[in-house]
């Protein structure tokens, strides 16, 4: 089949310069949900009709399975489908989506696909409690057996008198037609409505009006239909489809603390008895062993996580790996380019970046850990930082197997401990340790008797 999707609008209610469609729904545009989609149906062809914002729009979601066409003027939804027809095979149907719908799933799409058939009109539609500003879906009188009567027209909210506007089956705007029909009736198109635009709903008339079967198909849930046009919507669009993921995740056997208090940007996958407390934030690529678990207000962002480990409060890990049975924070973060290995303990106010650390290492508390590796069993005091960067270039931190590197120390690469190696505490390394020693810089501690500390002069009355 073709595939337009149209996402021209400005969005004046979102009351931002940025297009409505690059707005983003867990983290993702919400025309970027709306391709995912389509792209799964398998289409011959994709073509985004696009309009406000010139060319951001194609710029932001570029690919080499997409023809774009500019819709200018914006002339309504007839109007913008014309500027997709250079682009559509006429042997395949065509189905149009709307780039602000984001949520509707590709069965749905796939179950009207099938009701339309090969020679019918297919229209999603959905029944409404309040159906304000909808086009009403407006029918023949009901089948024998009780079965609502074929689609005469659709009538856009603004048009309809009281008793169409009482009507709650709703036009979707969603809908697939046989593309040489298509072409046919979008060059009959008037513009004599209320809005001066040319309606793409006009053509169920003009189906209707040729005896062209309109056929019709209505999603599992309502909000699948439901599009943006304001911040306070793509919020509830939002907090929808965060359900889902939780929803999902309960199923597949993930302990959540709240499902309402989570959020998916991206794929999280779980193995067996994991849980997740509140107000953790998932980004990218997230994958959890066995048994993980992640304390409440942690951020996780394209990073894998072993079995058995425990990620405690308020962590921050970022393009990051930690192995089986590790304990992370609380208040850690851990940068690009971070490998940590099984049985690693990284503790409170601890950062690392671009590190490597080995089996059963620690660095438990006040410690920056940059471009540096680390052997297996080394144990890193509180303040100890790695002077990695000369303001030019990053060097490399090597502390090999066992050594003890004490509180406030200040390791300047490029430098190497050495097994089994033991920094005392106030430490500034400038030249490699020697393995098994004990190596110390700190500076000869002095009292000096009589020594008084400088005392402020009292302050003198301005009376």
């Amino acid at each position: 089949m073709n595939v337009v999707v149209l996402a021209a609008g400005m969005g004046k209610r979102m009351r931002s310069d940025l297009p409505k469609v690059l707005h983003a729904l867990a983290a993702r545009p919400l025309l970027g949900h709306v391709l995912d989609t389509a792209r799964s149906l398998a289409p011959s062809r994709i073509v985004v009709i696009y309009g406000h914002g010139g060319e951001t729009v194609p710029t932001a979601l570029a690919a080499p399975d997409l023809a774009w066409a500019k819709q200018d003027p914006q002339l309504g939804t007839g109007h913008a489908v014309m500027q997709a027809l250079p682009h559509l095979d006429g042997a395949a149907p065509t189905l149009i989506l709307y780039g602000d719908v984001p949520l509707t799933r590709a069965d749905t799409l796939r179950a009207l696909v099938a009701a339309a058939g090969t020679g019918a009109l297919g229209l999603l539609t959905v029944d409404l409690d309040d159906p304000t500003g909808y086009g009403r879906i407006v029918r023949g009188a009901p089948a024998a057996d009780g079965a609502r009567g074929p689609v005469r027209r659709i009538v856009e909210h603004k048009d309809a008198d009281a008793p169409t506007r009482a009507i709650r089956e709703v036009n979707t705007g969603i809908m697939v037609v046989p593309t040489p029909m298509l072409r046919r009736w979008l060059g009959a198109l008037s513009n004599d409505n209320a809005q001066r635009e040319y309606y793409l709903t006009d053509v169920v008339a003009m189906a209707v009006a040729e005896g062209v079967p309109v056929a019709t198909a209505q999603p599992a849930q309502a909000w699948e239909t439901l599009g943006v046009n304001s911040k306070a919507q793509l919020a509830e669009l939002e907090r929808i489809h965060q359900r889902r993921i939780a929803d999902a995740l309960l199923e597949a056997g993930v302990g959540l603390a709240d499902p309402a208090r989570i959020d998916v940007r991206g794929t999280l996958t779980a193995g067996k008895d994991c849980f997740v407390d509140v107000n953790c934030v998932f980004e990218g690529t997230v994958v959890l062993g066995d048994r993980v678990t992640i304390g409440a207000n942690c951020v996780l962002r394209d990073a894998t996580i072993g079995s058995g480990t425990e990620v405690l409060p308020m962590c921050h890990l970022d393009s990051a790996a930690v192995g089986a049975d590790a304990r992370i924070g609380p208040f850690a973060r851990l940068r690009p380019g971070t490998v940590l290995g099984d049985d690693t303990h990284v503790g409170n106010f601890v950062e690392m970046k671009n590190t490597r650390m080995a089996k059963g290492s620690k660095a438990n508390h006040l410690a920056y850990v940059g471009d540096a590796k680390v052997g297996e069993r080394v144990n890193i005091g509180a303040g100890t930082i790695t002077c990695n960067y000369d303001g030019a270039n990053k060097h490399l931190t090597v502390i090999e197997d066992d050594a003890f590197i004490g509180s406030d120390t200040q390791l300047v690469a490029p430098v190497t401990v050495g097994a089994g190696a033991t920094l005392g505490a106030g430490t500034t390394l400038t030249r490699d340790a020697p393995a098994n020693q004990l190596t110390i810089t700190r500076v000869k501690q002095v009292s000096i008797p009589g020594w008084k500390r400088p005392v402020k002069a009292p302050k003198v009355s301005k009376e």
